[in-house]
C-alpha cells in the first residue's frame, strides 16, 4: 500500500459535479471516518459538487448500490467506502475478493470511474490508520482521485 497521499487534485470548473458516496455501516467507527474526510476533502477542493451519500449495511452490499445510482442517478463518479477486518475464517477475504470483482466489472460495463476503497485490513491498528489517521487517510485519497477523474469526460 502506498505511503503517499495524492497531490491536491485539478478540480472541474464547469457545471455542477455529481459524487455519489457509498459506504458500509459495518465497522462504523472506521467507515464513518472514511466519509467524513471524503466529504471534507471534496468540500475543499470543489465548490460545484453535489455529494449523495448512501449507506448499507456491509462491504458486500455496495456493488448492488453502486449499480442502482448509476442506472438511476448517473453520477459522474463513485466513491465506495468500507473497512473489512480479517478475522479467523477466510470470510474477509471472500467478501473482499466478491466486492473487489464486482466493482471492477460494474465500472468497465456502465463506463463510470467507481473509486475501490473498501479496505481489507488485517486489524484495527491497521484499519485505524488507513481510516482515521492523517498520514494513510483513504478517504481522502479516494476524495482526490474522484475529483482528478471528474475531469476526464468519458
Amino acid at each position: 500500500m502506498s505511503a503517499i497521499i495524492p497531490p491536491k487534485p485539478r478540480v472541474p470548473t464547469g457545471g455542477k459535479l455529481r459524487i455519489a458516496i457509498v459506504a458500509a455501516k459495518f465497522n462504523q467507527e472506521y467507515t464513518d471516518a472514511l466519509v467524513e474526510n471524503a466529504v471534507q476533502e471534496i468540500d475543499t477542493f470543489s465548490e460545484n459538487a453535489r455529494i449523495d451519500l448512501v449507506r448499507v449495511p456491509g462491504a458486500f452490499e455496495i456493488p448492488v448500490i453502486c449499480k442502482a445510482l448509476i442506472e438511476e442517478e448517473k453520477p459522474d463518479c463513485i466513491i465506495a467506502l468500507g473497512c473489512i477486518i480479517r478475522g479467523g475464517t477466510g470470510h474477509a477475504d471472500l467478501v473482499a475478493t466478491s466486492v473487489t470483482e464486482a466493482l471492477m466489472k460494474l465500472a468497465l460495463e456502465k463506463t463510470i470511474p467507481i473509486i475501490h476503497e473498501v479496505l481489507l485490513v488485517e486489524d484495527k491498528k491497521q484499519a485505524y490508520a488507513r481510516c482515521i489517521g492523517k498520514q494513510l487517510n483513504r478517504g481522502r485519497e479516494a476524495a482526490r482521485s474522484a475529483l482528478d477523474l471528474s475531469l476526464i469526460h468519458i
